[in-house]
């Protein structure tokens, strides 16, 4: 077994774009050939695109583009520049009358570091990333999509932790590929599914990180049921998988469900009212069928390792 990214497996390409003046940015996930896809959502705040497209009970059965955007709902603006750019190469569903590139995607709110005030990332954005995506290996961190991105949302803007963009996947000597790609923002802290540390998140004053049971406290006093909370829906992890083994619909929404478990066992808590954590699953079908039960399982584990990544000190992790 190695350690790969999602880009290295065959038939995605992965491409980001960032501006530096407004500290935000995007990142496109390419399948030019299609990609058997769905979607499972465990949060309660989701922002997403086209993704009733990917309930098993839809007719459409690939997708050909996936945006993962900052800017909140203004972000889903980034999908169509990446349909732009699939759409000039005559890539997608090939209808009587035009081709039809499906993209979809999901927004982080990444506000205050976001300081463009709801105008990036855009359309413009979302080509740019789309134009830049290639295959090969991926830096973790701030990078597109992780432009702006924090742990610890749960306390105010100066005691969070910086986070940002992980990729973690693995590859098997039978020819099995699975790959996450992670977009943490979170409420909670981030912990090590190693060992069950929590390596960064929630902070004290004094920089040191709450336990457990301090950030189930801090939670308690939070005025949940007012609309004046300063949370509000600005909290979300978003995970992209992909894998080579051959999915139906049906299995990749499996997939999707219970791959969205690495959330929980990297983040703490998770799956609150505020957060619109997304997990989206793809397949290029070039590889065999495997148990989808063990597929899963993996999957959840590279969820996870691709969350921890995006912690700076462990970008890099074996």
């Amino acid at each position: 077994m190695k350690i790969i990214h999602l880009s290295e497996i065959e038939g995605f390409l992965v491409g980001h774009s960032v501006s530096e003046e407004s500290n935000t940015g995007c990142t496109a996930i390419l399948c030019p050939g299609g990609a058997s896809a769905s979607i499972h959502v465990p949060g309660f705040a989701s922002s997403t695109r086209e993704t009733e497209l990917l309930t098993p009970a839809s007719y459409v059965t690939k997708i050909y583009g996936l945006s993962l955007s900052g800017g909140g709902a203004f972000g889903l603006s980034v999908a169509n520049g990446v349909e732009r750019f699939l759409a000039e190469r005559d890539t997608g569903f090939k209808s009587v009358y035009v081709t039809i590139p499906t993209v979809t995607g999901a927004t982080l709110f990444d506000y205050p570091v976001n300081a463009s005030a709801g105008k990036l990332p855009n359309e413009q954005m979302g080509y740019e990333a789309a134009a830049s995506a290639v295959s090969g290996p991926l830096k973790s961190g701030p990078y597109g999509v992780g432009r702006a991105l924090r742990s610890g949302r749960l306390m105010a803007h100066s005691l969070h932790s910086v986070s940002g963009l992980g990729s973690y996947g693995v590859a098997l000597d039978s020819g099995l590929r699975l790959a996450a790609l992670a977009a943490v923002n979170s409420l909670g802290s981030i912990i090590n599914p190693r060992n069950g540390e929590i390596v960064s998140g929630v902070r004290h004053a004094d920089g040191t990180l709450l336990n457990r049971f301090e950030m189930l406290h801090a939670l308690s006093l939070l005025p949940w049921d007012s609309p004046a909370s300063e949370l509000g829906p600005t909290n979300t992890v978003v995970v992209a998988v992909a894998t080579n083994a051959t999915l139906d619909k049906v299995d990749a929404y499996r997939l999707a469900r219970m791959a969205a478990a690495g959330i929980s066992m990297a983040t703490y808590p998770a799956h609150l009212l505020y957060d619109g954590d997304v997990v989206f699953a793809m397949s290029s079908c070039t590889e065999k069928s495997w148990n989808i039960s063990f597929l899963g399982a993996l999957a959840a584990e590279v969820v996870a390792g691709a969350i921890l990544r995006s912690v700076p000190e462990y970008n890099d992790l074996p």
